[in-house]
């Protein structure tokens, strides 16, 4: 681990009195599912972005557009 900013970190954890630890880690567990959970999100919603555009883009509601 040569990164400084790791190193860093690692250092003031080793500060921490335990429990300190385990929030620490609950937040990085948060994070990391944070972001898991939004790069399922994207690329899902990218796809139906087709389908609905199909669908809204009609004669019909080009009524509503103009509201």
């Amino acid at each position: 681990m040569n990164n400084p900013i790791q190193r860093s970190i690692i250092e003031k954890l080793r500060l921490l009195p335990p429990e300190r630890v385990i929030e620490v880690e609950n937040f990085v567990d948060f994070l990391q599912a944070r972001d898991l959970e939004r790069s399922l999100v994207k690329p899902a919603s990218q796809t139906s972005d087709a389908v609905f555009t199909a669908i809204w883009d009609n004669a019909d509601d080009s009524e509503y557009d103009r509201l």
